[in-house]
């Protein structure tokens, strides 16, 4: 008996001793579930700025059963003019991301309604549902611009990794019927931009492998790939469905003008990318400004430069009044 009561007191006090669940989560000591189809955590909401109310879920289209939504963001305080509009497309490389994460929602405060629109993901379809879907949420929201005073004839677009992709795809497909797709909704109505502002986004995926930097963590070309996934099968056996979702094949003289930001260490979309971009809208006598952040990765945080370059051109592009109509399909 002695033995035992000793041995039970050694294991009272080994399992005192433990942390709890709770406290090995707060250490960061619980394993990280980084599996292939391990879904990535939800984002909150961030808290709202004053003077700014949302409209969340609203459902802009609905697709082979899906519902798409999108977060509607605007000033408290009714003004007499109609605002120009933002549009905000999350990346996450088409295969995961959601609406719930807006930068440009302290644009609201600067003078904008701001839009934030999810997309269906390459595990619900492969292109071009995205930019169906992208293009469906433009022509909602003109379609309801009076109804949230918006400026129909003063629309911009901002986003980031597969959300510049998908950006700078709306700027330079306005007038191409084979990226729409009117049974989403209102036909009638253009899906062309006033103004792209796009962040690190791919073009020509067929290019990115062979102009990766030291460092590269994703190898674009394998069957594999969030952009195989996307096309429905190994980029470089698809050249043509590759093709057809790269922005640069549809530059024309007559796109928006183009804000065009690249880190110069992002490992996981080459700089070369935009560099493309930019070479194809120069060629064309597209408007653009494109901008190196050195130092940067795939991903520009808080950084004061890179608000002061989104803010001054889309200022300058969408605050004046507007020189040109929506313009149509």
């Amino acid at each position: 008996m002695h033995a035992l009561y000793r041995a039970a007191i050694i294991l009272a006090a080994l399992l005192g001793s433990l942390p709890s669940i709770a406290q090995t989560s707060q250490q960061g000591l619980e394993p990280r579930n980084e599996g292939r189809n391990s879904r990535p955590p939800v984002k909150r909401p961030r808290p709202l700025p004053d003077g700014v109310q949302a409209a969340r879920d609203i459902e802009y289209a609905k697709a082979d059963g899906i519902s798409l939504k999108l977060d509607l963001y605007t000033p408290e305080k009714q003004h007499p003019q109609p605002r120009p509009l933002v549009v905000w497309v999350h990346g996450g490389g088409w295969r995961a991301g959601n609406k719930q994460h807006c930068p440009a929602l302290r644009l609201v405060q600067r003078g904008y309604v701001v839009a934030s629109i999810q997309y269906r993901l390459s595990h619900q379809a492969i292109f071009p549902a995205q930019i169906h879907d992208c293009k469906a949420a433009i022509r909602w929201l003109r379609a309801h611009a009076g109804t949230y005073a918006i400026d129909p004839g003063r629309i911009g677009v901002w986003g980031s990794s597969a959300g510049g992709h998908l950006v700078a795809l709306l700027g330079t497909s306005g007038g191409v019927s084979d990226l729409s797709e009117p049974a989403l909704g209102h036909a009638e109505q253009s899906s062309r931009v006033q103004a792209v502002c796009d962040f690190y986004g791919p073009t020509d995926l067929l290019q990115m492998d062979a102009h990766a930097p030291e460092g590269a963590r994703i190898i674009h070309n394998a069957p594999d790939s969030p952009e195989a996934l996307l096309v429905g099968g190994p980029i470089q056996e698809y050249p043509q469905r590759v093709a057809r979702l790269n922005p640069i094949t549809y530059v024309t003289p007559d796109d928006p003008p183009f804000l065009i930001l690249h880190g110069d260490r992002d490992a996981t979309v080459p700089m070369h990318q935009s560099q493309l971009l930019a070479e194809a809208l120069k060629k064309a006598g597209v408007q653009h400004q494109f901008h190196v952040i050195h130092g940067a990765g795939h991903g520009f945080r808080k950084n004061p430069e890179v608000q002061t370059h989104v803010d001054t051109f889309l200022d300058a592009i969408l605050k004046p009044s507007p020189q040109a109509s929506n313009g149509e399909e």
